[in-house]
């Protein structure tokens, strides 16, 4: 069954319900294509547009076609291919247009088709049939024009008078982003003013006045102490130069960036031309409200001011600090994603800063010779070919002209801005040949029989110096365990530390099996080393010292492996053959102090099943009942006061499965059980053959998940309240979801009004923490990765802190819809912020996230008369939180703040899961027939990064004592919420009509 926005598209706009509506901009409004578009304007896209999707190789239009709808990419990617003799044989592929792109608006002027273009894999698009498109226009052309090509020429509407500049400009759209900055600099100053009077002066250096000036240093100060959202004083600088860069503040000398230092700045309205000028215009006193608003505005903004700072730097002026934030950025640039993390670190010196301005500006002209590679970091490009006009366009992340900086061919297409003002990132060809040739100068290459099968690089001090040391790029898995043995095994940390070791044990799943493995290293063990006899040429006596050498070698890694590998990689069972044969041989060849070294180092391990061969059955609270399927697990008392464990694949779980009927019966089955196995035990009660039974999960919007026979581990995937349904094939379609699937019919206000909003983030916190500590390391690697990859592995840990976060959401819209008073309403939301902010304080970003997340969905989101009660506080803190939000420059607003969090603390999973993909997707695993060791550095300090969250553990026992303690656990661990959209948005528009 399709997805309910997608349902709600198929219907006629005149036949769409308000509820449907909403549901269908809940989902396009995370949509990359329409993120610079007007809410209003994505209103109306939401009324007129159609979903379509498209197998790979469908061609969606051809060069020369009568143009009759437009287009916006929401998954998948299409070619643009171009042809002088419109024949399919002679095209050339001009560009790929990917998620967010939009394209086809040459049905404005009804211009024919300039391109065919054809997906290249399955494709989903939102379709607007001309006419509808031409009814948004009429009523929307002053936010659209800038949205499509400057060679569109639609009617035109009728000129409106200017209008003067609103009280707020702060809601004024980019295409005004001057008269917004202009605006903060204002307030900013007012807020200066008023409170830091003294801040803006007279100053005096070297015998010479400076009127009303400011000092950089005491600016970045002021603005850390007022803006809680500044973390550092870096990303201070980054907001004072957005000021700086539109005018509104100026350096004395006018120089173009803003130092942290003791230098002078002056606002434009104290700028008078002369140094014995009156001071500025006289400037009311500051509204705190709105100053707070201009610097949350300022800290979307400061990163990328930041980041063109740096990059206008000479690469000689460059400071550490400097390379080390570009060289982050470029990391999460899919465009660069091919390139290997050296060639990364070296384009972070010399990559360049570009701004365009001008709509229909000529940056690229074809035939022109290519000498430089672009990257689009904001505003959008078309691609023009003489003769054919716009062939297709080019948006944030993408890239062109890479071409030229591998061969001296004349440019194929001319590249022309599409927006007012663009800004790109560029890497000149001489620069890019200069880096590729200074890594391979460092890269050593190590052969066999004519083939590479090791790749070293020497390793970079910290004070950026070269070290004599190396650490492995790529490789054979035969060579890098031999690497391991020979070069690793033994060295200590110091400041040429190579991570390789660790990486290599935290990933290695990745490229080999364990048992793979662990026969490398018995072989490695039990391998002779005999003396070389100078005389014949042959092998001489057994090298007694070297041959231990290299069993004391194993001994340590196996070790090391167990140290670096904790219980939380899940792989212990995997390990104990290893350790068993290794005792008996050690123990077979006498060298029994070796023998009692390892069992040593085994029992001062952190891994306590590595050195008891014991069985365990994890035991299952009601909270880990909850989430592998609510109603299924018994519900007894003792159940529900135990701490969770790690799930694993033989825990046995019970689990209801559904029939036709209504009703169930109860299953009793490991974990990792196939849904093979699960419809063999179901089927008995239908009467028929296991073969002809079908598992699936019917959610509560009626939508059924059908899973594949050889799927594992189905039950920590269903829904909060989904359930699992087993029926005779072709007996599905008509089913409906039972009754207790639609969730609570009332709210819980009475129960969270007398909790405090401090312990139920306490609460909330330390059983997010304990889902977020059962999941094994392994779990983030197998999840992104494809599951038949690894056979016998799991991640219903994972799936459960995951599920955790779609549950808070809903628990957040479900209380609200159910609470039919405006002024309970108003008190309930205002509880949900409180909540919010203490989950921050603790440093438990999922659930703050999901909180917030939860009362910015749709159903929310729109109930004005309830927002407008909001104490202006909380509307104040609530605003500062959605900056957060902001996915703008891979969610670096987010980034900056979590940066300098100490363990314990609990990341906003989603998005680490995210940067995982990006890692796997954008990088290949094998190159030439080496493993991409590059790649598995990045999943490790990923996974570094999840092993420091969790070091230290929540509060330990010195929590404060509250009366109603058990009661608020109870209730944070049992969430009962509504998980249908279509239900919260019916419910939210009872509680507030829609305005007409």
């Amino acid at each position: 069954m399709v997805a309910e926005w997608i349902s709600c598209l198929d219907k006629r706009p005149s036949d769409r319900s308000g509820e449907e509506l909403d549901i269908i901009y809940s989902r396009l409004k995370d949509v990359k294509a329409f993120e610079t578009f007007d809410p209003t304007l994505l209103q109306q896209i939401c009324y007129y547009g159609y979903y379509e999707d498209l197998e790979k190789g469908i061609t969606l239009y051809r060069q020369a076609d009568t143009g009759r709808n437009w287009y916006a990419v929401l998954s998948g990617s299409l070619d643009v291919n171009v042809s002088d003799l419109l024949e399919d044989k002679n095209a050339v592929t001009v560009c790929t247009l990917g998620v967010g792109a939009a394209f086809g608006e040459s049905v404005l002027d009804n211009s024919p088709r300039r391109a065919t273009v054809i997906t290249c894999e399955y494709t989903e698009l939102l379709r607007v049939e001309r006419n509808d498109l031409l009814k948004v226009w009429k009523s929307n052309s002053e936010l659209m024009s800038r949205l499509f090509s400057s060679s569109i020429k639609p009617p035109s509407p009728v000129a409106s008078p200017s209008a003067t500049l609103p009280s707020n400009p702060l809601s004024l759209n980019s295409k005004n982003l001057s008269d917004k900055i202009t605006f903060i600099g204002q307030q900013i100053r007012a807020g200066l003013l008023t409170n830091f009077p003294g801040i803006i002066a007279d100053r005096q250096i070297s015998l010479r006045t400076y009127r009303r000036c400011c000092i950089g240093s005491q600016l970045v100060d002021w603005i850390i102490q007022e803006c809680n959202l500044v973390h550092s004083r870096q990303q201070g600088v980054g907001m004072w130069q957005v000021l700086l860069e539109e005018g509104v503040l100026k350096h004395v000398c006018n120089e173009y960036n803003f130092e942290d230092k003791n230098l002078f700045y002056r606002f434009k309205e104290d700028d008078c031309g002369s140094e014995q000028g009156p001071p500025g215009a006289s400037v009311p006193l500051a509204d705190s409200v709105l100053l707070q608003e201009c610097f949350t505005t300022l800290a979307k903004m400061g990163p990328d001011a930041l980041m063109r700072l740096m990059l206008r730097k000479p690469p000689k002026e460059r400071t550490a600090e400097d390379l080390d934030y570009i060289y982050e950025e470029l990391l999460h640039i899919k465009a660069l994603s091919h390139l290997s993390n050296s060639v990364k670190r070296e384009l972070a010196s010399c990559i360049q800063f570009e701004s365009r301005e001008g709509a229909g500006t000529v940056l690229i002209k074809q035939g022109d010779e290519g000498k430089s590679w672009y990257i689009i970091l904001k505003g959008s490009v078309n691609v023009t070919i003489f003769g054919k006009g716009v062939v297709g366009q080019l948006h944030e992340g993408d890239d062109f002209g890479k071409l030229a900086l591998v061969n001296d061919a004349p440019r194929a297409a001319s590249i022309i801005l599409r927006d007012e003002r663009c800004h790109f990132l560029r890497v000149d060809k001489e620069d890019f040949n200069r880096i590729l040739r200074d890594v391979e100068a460092k890269t050593e290459r190590l052969k066999e029989n004519g083939k590479d099968v090791l790749v070293l690089e020497k390793l970079s001090r910290s004070d950026g110096s070269q070290s004599n040391k190396y650490t492995i790029m790529a490789g054979t898995p035969e060579k890098m365990v031999e690497y391991i043995m020979d070069s690793c095994v033994d060295c200590r940390d110091d400041d040429d530390h190579d991570y390789f070791m660790e990486d290599f044990f935290l990933t290695f799943n990745v490229f080999m099996t364990v048992d793979r493995l662990c026969s490398l290293l018995m072989s490695y063990f039990n391998e002779t080393v005999k003396t070389e006899d100078r005389f014949n040429g042959d092998d001489g006596c057994l090298d007694l010292k070297a041959t231990e050498q290299k069993k004391i070698r194993v001994v340590r890694t196996v070790l090391r492996w167990v140290e670096l590998i904790p219980q939380k990689m899940g792989e212990e069972n995997e390990l104990l053959p290893l350790i068993g044969k290794l005792r008996s041989a050690l123990h077979s060849d006498g060298m029994l102090s070796l023998l009692a070294q390892f069992e040593r180092g085994l029992e001062n391990s952190d891994n306590l099943l590595l050195h008891k061969n014991t069985t365990r059955k994890a035991r299952i609270s009601s909270t880990s009942r909850q989430r592998i399927s609510r109603p299924t697990l018994d519900d007894s008392e003792e159940n529900r006061t135990l701490k969770r464990e790690p799930l694993c694949p033989n825990t046995d779980v019970k689990f209801k499965v559904y029939y036709p009927d209504r009703s169930y019966c109860t299953l009793k089955l490991g974990l990792g059980s196939s849904v093979s196995e699960i419809a063999k035990e179901a089927s008995e009660k239908l009467s028929v053959n296991p073969e002809d039974c079908v598992i699936f999960e019917m959610k509560s919007t009626g939508e059924k998940v059908i899973f594949k026979e050889s799927d594992t581990c189905i039950i920590t995937t269903i829904s909060h309240n989904g359930r699992l349904f087993a029926a005779p094939k072709g007996g599905i379609e008509k089913l409906k979801p039972l009754q207790e699937q639609e969730g609570p019919n009332s709210s819980s206000f009475n129960d969270l009004e007398i909790m405090s909003s401090r312990e139920l983030a306490l609460q909330m916190t330390l059983y997010d923490f304990e889902l977020f500590n059962c999941v094994f390391e392994g779990e983030f690697v197998f999840s992104v990765f494809k599951k038949n990859h690894f056979p016998g592995k799991i991640v219903g840990n994972l799936d459960c802190f995951l599920a955790r976060f779609n549950e808070v959401q809903h628990w957040v819209i479900s209380e609200i819809c159910l609470t039919p008073l405006l002024s309970k309403r108003v008190h309930i939301l205002r509880k949900f912020i409180k909540i919010a902010q203490h989950c921050r304080d603790f440093q438990n970003m999922m659930a703050f996230f999901g909180i917030i997340m939860g009362l910015s969905n749709i159903a929310i989101s729109r109930l004005s008369q309830t927002w407008e009660k909001l104490p202006s506080k909380f509307k104040k803190l609530f605003k500062e939180f959605e900056t957060l939000l902001d996915p703008t420059r891979n969610h670096r607003t987010y980034r900056l703040a979590v940066s300098k969090q100490e363990s314990p603390f609990i990341p906003f999973m989603p998005l680490l899961m995210k940067d995982m993909t990006f890692i796997f997707e954008g990088n290949k695993t094998i190159i030439d027939g080496l493993i991409n060791f590059e790649k598995m550095h990045m999943i490790a300090n990923t996974i570094r990064y999840i092993r420091c969250a969790r070091k230290e553990v929540f509060f330990g026992d010195n929590l404060p004592l509250v009366k109603n303690r058990a009661d608020i656990r109870q209730y944070v661990r049992n969430l009962h919420v509504i998980d249908n959209q279509r239900t919260l948005s019916q419910l939210s528009h009872r509680l507030e009509k829609r305005a007409e």
